[in-house]
């Protein structure tokens, strides 16, 4: 794995040690822990902004968290020094989606059109709640946040690069 920004995907963060062995929670940026269950190599920003290719020994899924631990980390002394690193992986790495899903590297920058308002902004940010996904808007309404459901989001076509979305009155405030 090479340290290229570019083929790299940010899929979580590590924010904790779990138990004494070395192992890290992650929290991953979508809800779907398979994204690390198959990956035998990580790269990991550290909160320095140094980038390290790590080698993964043990990937479990423990209370809906995933639990990683890296080889030459196998102590809870050795593991602290990576928390708040942000783990990325390479694409080629990731399993192949369906029809209707994206990776969220594939969404962001994506302008986002509203079937009655027309443009809405351009996704910024995605982040992951307990219910559903939820897209960041920034755009001439200001931040919009908007929840990722079938109800709401309408189409994703990445060739033209619109996302097209049906929102309710009261989800993006009136026209200023």
């Amino acid at each position: 794995m090479n340290n290229d920004l570019e083929n790299l995907l940010e899929i979580g963060q590590i924010v904790a040690t779990h138990g004494l062995r070395g192992d890290l929670k992650v929290r991953l940026n979508s809800g779907d822990p398979d994204l690390l269950m198959s990956v035998d190599r990580v790269a990991l920003c550290l909160p320095s902004g140094t980038m390290q290719n790590l080698e993964t020994i043990r990937r479990v899924v423990h209370k809906g968290q995933v639990l990683l631990r890296f080889k030459g980390y196998e102590s809870i002394n050795d593991a602290e020094p990576l928390i708040r690193s942000k783990v990325l992986v390479t694409e080629d790495s990731l399993p192949e989606l369906e029809d209707d899903e994206y990776y969220w590297k594939q969404l962001e920058g994506l302008k986002v059109v509203d079937q009655d308002r027309g443009d809405i902004g351009t996704l910024k940010d995605i982040y992951s709640t307990a219910a559903h996904d939820t897209y960041v808007v920034d755009g001439s309404f200001g931040e919009v946040l908007i929840p990722v459901v079938k109800e709401f989001v309408l189409e994703i076509d990445l060739d033209e690069g619109i996302v097209t979305v049906a929102l309710p009155q009261g989800l993006v405030p009136e026209e200023l």
